[in-house]
């Protein structure tokens, strides 16, 4: 199998090549479950377009609490199937599918009562390990363990001391959520789908009631094109009623947005060697251990304004701050942020008014001929979500399709990937990088990284690391333009690197070096880069601002006085 690149060209032939021919089945929506939902059709044998208005994953798939569990709080609601479904799904990820993308991370648990805490919390927390084993993909975790306030306050110096009577430690597992979605998408382009993001679904095609295919624009280039398809899918997240709009017909069930936002501070803030989860009185709040930093999160409130640039007001900011600091001896305040990002949950209306209790689950449904639709659901889950909607596509094709297989089709970058980490202090030595540099690359792209390392043999200066950021490397903006998609600035800095979230000055100090590593790549003149300049930093001061805004009109309306780079 080759391994694809999803460069300017590609993206030019893709548009032309699902043009062309009618195809089995066209995907719109670039997130998790849109190519996932490609990667399974296309390894079905069907021929495959999906297609993108933005970048991939540029709505909530780049902007989640980055882990990949079975929702432990899910348990005490009594929801067992969708943890144990999701328990398999993070089994799989972890062991098979994405092990160079998907790692294990410990979270402890603070108990604030003796006895009856220890044993509700604690059977809690045994069956999520029980259920995790019994679907025989939760061996690669460590079991649960009780700990005292001792031994608690050993592996969390940060905590207070009369926060907690003692602890339990457990296990889940984290990814980078948008490096994830551009492994999926070029996966399934190296089986034969074609791909293309910047390319905005404008309306539908119909001969009678049947949806035959779509009007898409090309965001970039500019012109339009009609591309047939036998069955589309709209895996369209928080945007699935607007897309149905386009139909002109009443969808079978509504999507509702829920903003959570999450914090990210350094990693020297908050003394702990483990990830902490704390009870607030509507949910959860996750301290999750992210590299060199911690991400904070997350809120549950109710979002009606824009879509595409969800705000973090003040109040937002504060909340967070006030329940982590509950626990802290040594309070966080403003200054401790380094980044603040915020996201769309796309849920399931239901009879509850309160998001926190709409529902995860998915749903699938064909409203009209030639169109289905899929939504709700969480990250984790991204694969069954997948799985449903191609099945019910299946449906309306008069033919005999194989059932799912990627619950066996690695991600790239997964085959030979533990064989190169054992390898990696050879590799380091091969190519004059640190070992912890080769590290880093491995845990990024997995086998692909021999990829990003050729670079570097051929321009020794892109061993270098981007100034400002020297978490990465220059031969990674540069792979994020050539192969990964990227278009824009703003992609690189926002979601195939997390420079945006991961320094104070929120990418700004390395803007300029980004993009004229860009440049060559997507054939950007000296005016061009200015532009991308001048509009990531118009970005960052608008988020600024709308984080010192004391609610979601003020932060929306401030957040939306930088336009994106491409009117959409």
């Amino acid at each position: 199998m080759r391994t694809a690149t999803l460069g300017p060209a590609q993206r030019a032939e893709s548009l032309a090549a699902m043009a062309e021919r009618e195809l089995d089945v066209l995907v719109i929506g670039g997130g998790v479950v849109g190519a996932g939902t490609a990667l399974d059709a296309v390894t079905r044998g069907l021929s495959t377009g999906l297609v993108e208005a933005r970048d991939w994953a540029s709505g909530t798939s780049s902007r989640s609490s980055k882990l990949i569990h079975g929702g432990l709080r899910y348990l005490e609601m009594l929801d067992f199937a969708l943890v144990r479904e999701a328990l398999k799904e993070r089994g799989l990820l972890l062991e098979r599918l994405a092990p160079h993308l998907v790692k294990p991370v410990p979270f402890l648990y603070p108990l604030q009562h003796k006895g009856w805490e220890r044993l509700y919390a604690g059977s809690g927390v045994a069956l999520y390990d029980a259920m995790s084993m019994a679907r025989g993909h939760g061996r690669g975790l460590p079991a649960h363990r009780h700990l005292s306030r001792r031994h608690a306050l050993r592996v969390a110096p940060a905590l207070r001391k009369d926060a907690l009577v003692g602890a339990l430690q457990y296990y889940d597992a984290q990814m980078d959520d948008a490096r994830f979605v551009t492994t999926l998408v070029r996966t399934a382009v190296s089986y034969g789908a074609k791909a293309a993001n910047r390319a905005r679904v404008t309306g539908f095609l119909r001969e009678g009631e049947r949806v035959v295919g779509a009007r898409v624009q090309d965001v970039e280039a500019g012109g339009e094109y009609e591309i047939r398809a036998r069955q589309i899918v709209n895996a369209t997240g928080v945007w699935t009623d607007d897309t149905q709009a386009m139909v002109g017909e009443r969808g079978q069930f509504h999507v509702r947005a829920s903003k959570g936002i999450h914090l990210v501070v350094p990693r020297d803030r908050i003394s702990s060697t483990s990830g902490l989860i704390l009870r607030t009185e509507k949910s959860v709040l996750f301290v999750i251990p992210w590299g060199r930093h911690w991400i904070i999160g997350t809120t549950d409130t109710d979002w009606d304004l824009d879509k595409a640039h969800p705000a973090a007001s003040s109040a937002d900011i504060d909340y967070l701050l006030e329940h982590v600091n509950s626990v802290l001896a040594v309070p966080l305040s403003r200054d401790d942020v380094e980044g603040v990002y915020a996201g769309l949950r796309p849920l399931l209306a239901g009879e509850s008014d309160a998001t926190s209790k709409l529902s995860r689950e998915h749903t699938v449904a064909h409203p009209v001929p030639g169109l289905v639709v899929v939504a709700g659901g969480k990250y984790t889950t991204y694969r069954v979500m997948a799985k449903d909607a191609v099945d019910e596509a299946v449906r309306g094709l008069d033919q005999r399709v194989a059932d799912c297989v990627t619950e066996d089709v690695p991600l790239l970058g997964a085959e030979g990937y533990r064989a190169l980490w054992n390898a990696r202090a050879r590799i380091a030595a091969s190519t004059g990088l640190h070992v912890v540099r080769v590290e880093h690359l491995l845990n990024r792209f997995g086998s692909m990284a021999e990829e990003v390392l050729d670079l570097i043999a051929a321009d020794p200066s892109l061993g270098e690391p981007l100034p400002a950021a020297d978490d990465y490397l220059r031969a990674e903006i540069v792979y994020a333009a050539s192969h990964e998609g990227a278009r824009h600035l703003d992609d690189v800095l926002t979601r195939r690197t997390r420079i945006s979230i991961e320094t104070f000055d929120r990418g700004t100090r390395s803007a300029r070096d980004a993009a004229e590593l860009m440049a060559p790549v997507l054939g950007w003149d000296k005016d061009h880069v200015e532009r991308e300049v001048a509009h990531y930093e118009k970005r960052v001061e608008a988020e600024r601002e709308s984080q010192l805004q004391p609610d979601d009109l003020t932060a929306d309306a401030a957040r939306l006085g930088a336009p994106d780079i491409v009117p959409l």
